[in-house]
C-alpha cells in the first residue's frame, strides 16, 4: 500500500495499528502457551484421567473375557458380569467428562475426532458382549474386539500430547509409550489366561504370544531410555526387581518349553501371581512419573506467565505510550504543517495579490516588511519553514520586480504612445497648412485622404495610451451635440462612408467625456464595419431614455453566439487586468477601460437581422437634454452650430457624398490653453460667463460692419442677396468651403501647436 499522497494522521494511525497488531500477535503467541498449560489441566481432568481408570477396567474385563470362553465356570461368570458393570461405570464418566463445555472449548478437531471415535469403540462393547454371551465369539475375536477398543484409547493419548514446551512433550510421549508397554503386557496375561484356562496353547496363540512378548519389551525400553534422568533410574530399579525377573522367566518358559498344540508348563495361578503385581507396579510407576512431569511443568507455567507479562502488560504499557507519543507528535506535527500550510494560502490568497494590487497602485512595497519569517522551531518541519519562508520572499520580491517590469513597459508604452500622439497632432497641422495652399480637387482629396489616415493612427496612439492605464489629452471644457459627437468618431474609422447616422435628437454630451467617448463609438463603429459584408451598411442610432442616453450600433454581418456574447459582455462589464501577452480583442479591452472611466454601461447582443447590436448607455450625468447654447458657440469639430432652418450637409453617413472634394471630417481637436487662445466653442467654463456683447477679458465684441454708414450697410446687404440668389458653380462652393475651413482649421493648428511644444518641454 502506498501511502505518498495520504494524509500525515492516515499514516501515524497506520503506524499505530501495525504496533497494535504486532504487540497483539506477541500476547497471543504467549497467551496461547499459558492458555496450553489451562488446557492441559482440563485434558487431564476431564479426559486423561477418566481415560486411565476405563483402560484398566477394558483390560480387566478383556482378561475375564478370555478365561470364561476358555472354560465356563459360574464363579468366572459372576467375576466378568461385576467387572462389566465397573467397566460401563468407568465409560459412563469417561463419557460425561470428555463431552463437557471445557473440555469441548479447550479441545482442537483431532482431539474431538479422537474422543468421537473412543465413544463409538465403547458403544460397540453391547454387541461384543452379546456375541461372547451367546458363544457365537471365540477367544481370538474376542481378545481382538478389546485390544481394538483400548488402542481408541491410545490414539485419544497421542491427541493430547500437543505441549508447546519441547521438553515437557517430548516426557509426555515417552509415558504414553511406557502404558502402552503396559498394554502390551496385559494382552500378554489375557491371552496366556485364556490358553492356561483351556488347556492347551495353540500353534498361532504361541506365535501371537511371543510376538507380543517382544514388542512390549522393545517399548519398554525404548520409553525408559526417552524418560529424564530420575525417571530412568526408577524404571531401571523396576526392571531389576524380583517381580520382573520372575515374570521374564515365565514368558521365556512359554515361549521355549511349550509344545505346538500343548499345555504351557506353568499353572494359570503362577501366571496369575506373577503378572497381577508386575502390572501393578508398571501402573503404579507410570502414574508417578506423570506426578513428576506436572511438578516439572510448574517452571514452565511459571516462565510462561512470566513471558506472558512482559508481552502482555509491558508491551501493553509500550503500546500506550507509543501511541500516546505518536499522537502528541502527530499533533504537533500536524499543527506545524496547518501552520505552513495557512502561512502559503494566506500569501497566495491575500499577501501577494494585496502586494499588487498596491504595486498597481504605484505604492512602494517593504519585501521584509510584506514576508515577514515564521518560526517553525528546528526541527524538519522547521526547516521546511525556513525554506518556505525563503520561497514566500523570493516571491513577493519576484512580484515587486514584475510589476516594477510592468509598470516600465507600460511607461515605456505610454511614452510612446504620447510621443505618437505628438507626431501625428504636428503631421495634422502640417495637412492643415497643405490643405488651405492647395486649390487642385484631386491633391485635396489625396490629402484629406492622409488626413483621414492621421486621424486614425491618432486613435491606435490613444488605445495605447488606454492600455498604459493613462488617459488621452484630448478634453473639451463645454457640451458637445451627440450628432457631432458620432460624427467625430466617423472621422476614426475607415469605411466611414458604410455608415448610416440616425437623428440624434437636441442632445449633448458634456466636455470632459466627448474624447473618451468618441473613442469608444470610433472602437464599436470599427469592429462593426470590420465583421461585416462589405456591400452591408451600419447604423448608428441615438435617443434619450430614462437612465440617460442609448447609442446603438447595429451591423448586417454573422453575428456571435449566445456563448461569444456572454463572455464578451462580462469582459466589458468586469474587464480583467491587462496582459502584454495577451493581444486578441484589444479594442474591446479599450471599450471596456473607457467606459469604466465615466460609469458607461456597454453591452452586445443579437440584432434581428442577423448580425451584433452594441448599445451604449451614456448615464444621466454625461448628458444635457435640449440645453440652449450661446450664440455663434461653435461645435466640438469646429464648425459653427448650424442655426435653425439653415442648410444642412451631409457629411457622413449618406449614401453617397456630396462632394468628393469636401473633407472627411475629423475628431474634435483639443483645445488650446485658456491662458493663450481661447478654445474652440467658447470660453472657459472655469471662469464666469461673460455678459452679452462683452469678452471675458472685458472687451466689447466686434459686429462685423455695425459702424457701416446706413447706405454702405444697405448696398452690403443688398449684395449679399444678390449674391444668394445667383447660382453657384461648384467651384465657388469649394473655394467657400475651403475658406471657410481655413478659418476654423487655424485655430485648432495654433492649439495642437502649443500641446506639441508643451510636450516636448516634458
Amino acid at each position: 500500500m502506498r501511502f505518498r499522497n495520504s494524509r500525515v494522521r492516515t499514516k501515524v494511525t497506520a503506524l499505530l495499528v501495525s504496533l497494535a497488531a504486532l504487540w497483539a500477535f506477541a500476547a497471543w503467541v504467549t497467551l496461547r502457551e499459558g492458555l496450553n498449560l489451562v488446557w492441559v489441566a482440563v485434558y487431564d481432568k476431564g479426559v486423561a484421567q477418566p481415560s486411565e481408570t476405563l483402560l484398566v477396567e477394558l483390560q480387566q474385563e478383556r482378561r475375564l473375557t478370555a478365561v470364561v470362553l476358555a472354560q465356563s465356570s459360574s464363579a468366572d461368570r459372576a467375576a466378568l458380569t461385576a467387572q462389566r458393570v465397573r467397566t460401563d461405570a468407568a465409560a459412563a464418566d469417561f463419557r460425561r467428562l470428555s463431552k463437557g463445555g471445557d473440555v469441548q472449548f479447550a479441545a482442537d478437531e483431532v482431539l474431538q475426532r479422537r474422543i468421537d471415535e473412543m465413544i463409538r469403540q465403547l458403544d460397540g462393547l453391547r454387541k461384543n458382549r452379546g456375541l461372547v454371551d451367546g458363544g457365537q465369539m471365540d477367544r481370538v475375536k474376542s481378545f481382538d474386539g478389546y485390544t481394538t477398543v483400548i488402542d481408541s484409547v491410545y490414539r485419544t493419548y497421542d491427541a493430547l500430547a500437543t505441549l508447546d514446551d519441547e521438553g515437557v512433550a517430548e516426557d509426555t510421549r515417552a509415558l504414553i509409550e511406557l502404558s502402552q508397554a503396559r498394554e502390551l503386557l496385559s494382552e500378554e496375561d489375557a491371552l496366556l489366561a485364556g490358553a492356561l484356562s483351556s488347556g492347551r496353547l495353540t500353534v498361532s496363540e504361541r506365535a501371537r504370544f511371543s510376538q507380543i512378548v517382544g514388542a512390549q519389551r522393545f517399548h519398554r525400553s525404548e520409553a525408559v531410555q526417552a524418560l529424564p534422568d530420575a525417571d530412568r533410574a526408577v524404571f531401571d530399579r523396576l526392571e531389576r526387581s524380583q517381580t520382573f525377573a520372575r515374570l521374564r522367566m515365565l514368558e521365556e518358559t512359554v515361549m521355549e518349553s511349550t509344545r505346538p498344540g500343548g499345555l504351557p508348563p506353568i499353572g494359570a495361578e503362577q501366571w496369575r501371581s506373577a503378572t497381577e503385581p508386575a502390572l501393578a507396579q508398571l501402573q503404579k510407576t507410570v502414574l508417578d512419573a506423570g506426578d513428576r512431569l506436572v511438578e516439572r511443568t510448574i517452571p514452565v507455567a511459571v516462565a510462561v506467565v512470566a513471558r506472558l507479562l512482559l508481552a502482555g502488560v509491558l508491551g501493553l504499557v509500550a503500546v500506550i505510550a507509543s501511541i500516546v507519543l505518536s499522537v502528541t507528535t502527530a499533533r504537533a506535527l500536524v499543527r506545524q504543517l496547518e501552520k505552513l500550510r495557512e502561512a502559503a494560502l494566506e500569501l497566495a490568497n491575500e499577501r501577494l495579490p494585496g502586494v499588487v494590487a498596491r504595486l498597481a497602485q504605484g505604492e512602494k512595497v517593504d519585501v521584509k516588511a510584506e514576508a515577514p519569517p515564521l518560526d517553525f522551531g528546528p526541527d524538519v518541519i522547521g526547516q521546511v519553514g525556513a525554506a518556505f519562508n525563503t520561497v514566500q520572499e523570493t516571491a513577493i520580491r519576484t512580484a515587486v520586480e514584475e510589476a516594477q517590469l510592468r509598470q516600465s513597459i507600460r511607461d515605456i508604452l505610454l511614452s510612446l504612445a504620447r510621443r505618437t500622439q505628438s507626431l501625428v497632432h504636428r503631421q495634422l497641422t502640417l495637412l492643415d497648412v497643405m490643405e488651405r495652399r492647395e486649390s487642385d480637387p484631386a491633391e485635396l482629396k489625396d490629402l484629406f485622404r492622409i488626413d483621414h489616415l492621421a486621424t486614425r493612427m491618432r486613435r491606435n496612439a490613444e488605445n495605447l495610451i488606454v492600455l498604459s492605464g493613462a488617459s488621452p489629452a484630448r478634453a473639451w471644457r463645454r457640451s458637445v451635440p451627440m450628432v457631432d459627437v458620432v460624427r467625430g468618431a466617423l472621422a476614426e474609422v475607415e469605411d466611414y462612408t458604410r455608415v448610416t447616422v440616425m437623428p440624434m435628437g437636441e442632445t449633448a454630451l458634456i466636455g470632459r467625456a466627448v474624447g473618451d467617448v468618441i473613442h469608444l463609438l470610433a472602437e464599436l463603429i470599427e469592429n462593426a464595419v470590420s465583421f461585416s459584408p462589405p456591400y452591408t451598411m451600419v447604423q448608428v442610432g441615438g435617443q434619450a431614455v430614462a437612465s440617460g442616453y442609448a447609442i446603438e450600433i447595429e451591423d448586417r454581418g454573422l453575428g456571435m453566439s449566445a456563448e461569444d456574447l456572454e463572455a464578451t459582455n462580462q469582459r466589458i462589464a468586469d474587464p480583467p487586468e491587462f496582459n502584454l501577452s495577451s493581444t486578441a480583442r484589444l479594442g474591446l479591452y479599450v471599450v471596456s477601460r473607457l467606459a469604466e472611466r465615466h460609469g458607461i454601461r456597454v453591452s452586445l447582443k443579437a440584432s434581428p437581422y442577423g448580425g451584433t447590436t452594441a448599445v451604449v448607455l451614456l448615464p444621466r450625468d454625461l448628458v444635457i437634454e435640449g440645453g440652449e447654447e450661446l450664440p455663434g458657440e461653435e461645435t466640438a469639430s469646429g464648425l459653427p452650430r448650424r442655426e435653425p432652418g439653415s442648410r444642412r450637409i451631409a457629411l457622413v453617413g449618406a449614401p453617397e457624398p456630396v462632394q468628393e472634394v469636401v473633407p472627411v471630417p475629423r475628431a474634435p481637436e483639443p483645445p488650446r490653453p485658456v491662458q493663450s487662445v481661447p478654445p474652440p466653442g467658447g470660453a472657459d467654463p472655469d471662469r464666469p460667463e461673460p455678459s452679452a456683447g462683452f469678452t471675458p477679458s472685458g472687451l466689447p465684441f466686434r459686429v462685423p460692419q455695425a459702424n457701416l454708414a446706413p447706405a454702405l450697410a444697405e448696398e452690403s446687404r443688398n449684395a449679399d442677396e444678390a449674391e444668394d440668389r445667383e447660382d453657384r458653380s461648384p467651384d465657388d462652393i469649394r473655394k467657400i468651403m475651403g475658406s471657410f475651413q481655413s478659418g476654423t482649421r487655424r485655430g485648432r493648428s495654433e492649439a495642437a501647436k502649443l500641446l506639441s511644444d508643451e510636450e516636448d518641454n516634458l
